[in-house]
């Protein structure tokens, strides 16, 4: 199993307009603090994934070559993690797409003319895509009542990706997530910072050990960190297009 990272940013990306400190700085000059909005691909031998569509997908597709996914799973109704879908049409029709009720729902209200096939999943029970298992599981991401998180399993490996979340994760959310080879977390800001709908780095770190994760990359990072090669002296930032085989 292969991850990408195709965007490590927040909802509003690195650099943001009209900002001159440090991480925007370096990203207007092409440096790794450069974010492009939060997606993933997953794939192996058998087919490619995506968790989540940035509203950047169109360039994060071209980078990495892709014209065609075998399924397109959506965390949660932030438009940050779904408005990108749209850059399918006329490039893939019937994509099959998968997540919760509520989250599909507002979704396909807003992406009606895609006509994508409709999978409605239910939190804790596996399905699978190109011969790889996903399971969603419940997090928190206040003031939404619906938000996932993915956990990934295939030949003998496991990826949990947290979703945008508090630290306040059910009990049998945690327990799906435990001892994962690869957790990808929400880490929005460094420490210091008071959020009410993300974790922060130290709190990213921390839900890491917890779960006894093998290995821990931070995401949905926002310009508030310093430039990142600063940043990841201290912290595991994820960047965009990082690539990790599992």
């Amino acid at each position: 199993m292969k991850v990408t990272l195709l965007g490590t940013g927040d909802a509003i990306g690195t650099p943001k307009i009209g900002c001159r400190c440090p991480a925007c700085v370096d990203a207007l000059c092409g440096g790794r603090s450069r974010r492009l909005r939060f997606s993933i691909l997953v794939e192996n031998e058998e087919g490619k994934v995506l968790i989540d569509t940035s509203p950047d997908l169109r360039w994060q597709l071209i980078r990495t070559g892709i014209s065609r996914v075998d399924g397109v799973i959506w965390t949660h109704a932030h438009y940050d993690h779904y408005a990108g879908f749209g850059d399918f049409h006329r490039v893939q029709s019937r994509v099959p797409t998968y997540a919760l009720k509520e989250t599909m729902d507002y979704i396909l209200n807003y992406l009606y003319f895609m006509r994508p096939k409709r999978n409605v999943v239910e939190v804790g029970k596996p399905f699978e895509i190109a011969g790889m298992e996903f399971t969603l599981i419940e997090v928190n991401h206040p003031p939404i009542c619906e938000a996932a998180g993915v956990v990934v399993r295939e030949g003998g490996k496991k990826l949990a990706v947290t979703g945008d979340t508090t630290l306040q994760i059910p009990e049998v959310s945690l327990e799906l997530m435990r001892d994962a080879d690869l957790l990808i977390a929400d880490a929005i800001t460094p420490p210091g910072y008071n959020l009410t709908k993300h974790m922060n780095s130290e709190e990213a770190l921390s839900l890491a050990r917890d779960l006894a994760a093998k290995d821990v990359v931070l995401t949905h990072i926002s310009h508030l960190f310093p430039s990142h090669d600063v940043a990841v002296k201290k912290w595991p930032l994820g960047h965009d297009m990082m690539a990790i085989e599992l």
